[in-house]
């Protein structure tokens, strides 16, 4: 990019700490807050010239962006509205981007918190995992305002593969949403296929490597089918935040009076894993509590 700004990033978790870096390559000045300031403190060291604080407040004055990806509602709140958090350092005219996977309702208050103050706030929550943040790869799904979207889209950039406006305020966490729903499901019918494969005395992997080709092939068939066959969940999306995000699935429909038997059928399977020493399992550990 031609044009530098000052930007905060708010949250230098598995996600956040790649996403600020390609932030910092493309020549922007970063300033970062991280709750645990080891984290933070790494951050400058790897990419001189960026700079850390103690609060989110701190972080946020001076910049025209300011980003974070936390973990839920509550982390959100704290690092926004809470003592210290990044809305009392916040100039006229400077745009929130939130990453975090949080409510549309959440959105929807810190929009009009954000209004009240004079400066802009988009929910973008993004699909694409750790692989996507380190490439710069991501999907980014946003609700707001057009014409402060208009102005963070080319900053966003910097780490996303697709980035859209879903519509207004809440509508980002609401396409998430939607995402998270056709995850579980895909995920849980692969698990299955797989189990079935095996007890047909078939070679799972040879049969996966010809089914990629046709009408069942995705994103998860080809990037977690080794990995489910030979049990190994040590990294990728964790149980438990899956779990955080189809309880604000199921939550947001209750309210608009969406049915979703699937996602929450996925939902127990999930917490049937969670017994079996799974919480930081990858979410494709599905295959595990019917092998066991």
């Amino acid at each position: 990019m031609s044009d530098s700004s000052t930007v905060a990033f708010i949250g230098l978790g598995v996600m956040g700490y790649p996403m600020a870096g390609h932030l910092h390559r493309a020549g922007h000045k970063v300033r970062v807050y991280n709750r645990t300031a080891a984290k933070a403190e790494k951050f400058v060291a790897d990419y001189p010239g960026a700079a850390w604080f103690s609060a989110p407040a701190e972080a946020a004055m001076g910049a025209e962006f300011v980003f974070s990806c936390v973990g839920n509602d509550d982390d959100l709140r704290a690092v926004t509205i809470g003592d210290g958090g990044a809305f009392a350092g916040m100039s006229v005219g400077a745009i929130f981007v939130d990453h975090t996977t949080a409510s549309a309702e959440v959105a929807r208050e810190l929009h009009a918190a954000a209004a009240e103050r004079g400066f802009g706030f988009i929910d973008a929550p993004i699909s694409g995992g750790q692989a996507g943040a380190e490439k710069g790869a991501l999907t980014v799904m946003c609700g707001g305002d057009p014409s402060r979207f208009a102005k963070a889209e080319p900053v966003i950039a910097c780490y996303a593969r697709a980035c859209r406006l879903m519509g207004p305020p809440g509508a980002g966490q609401l396409t998430k949403m939607v995402n998270q729903i056709a995850i579980a499901g895909l995920v849980q019918s692969l698990a299955e296929a797989l189990h079935f494969a095996g007890a047909a005395g078939l070679d799972a992997e040879n049969v996966i490597d010809l089914l990629k080709n046709g009408a069942a092939q995705s994103w998860q068939m080809e990037n977690r089918t080794k990995t489910m066959l030979a049990g190994e969940f040590d990294f990728g999306f964790a149980v438990e935040w899956m779990r955080k995000d189809l309880a604000i699935c199921l939550a947001e429909a209750r309210r608009n009076g969406a049915r979703l038997p699937v996602a929450a059928l996925v939902d127990q399977f999930y917490a049937e894993v969670e017994k079996m020493g799974g919480r930081r399992w990858d979410t494709s550990s599905l295959i595990a509590r019917l092998e066991r």
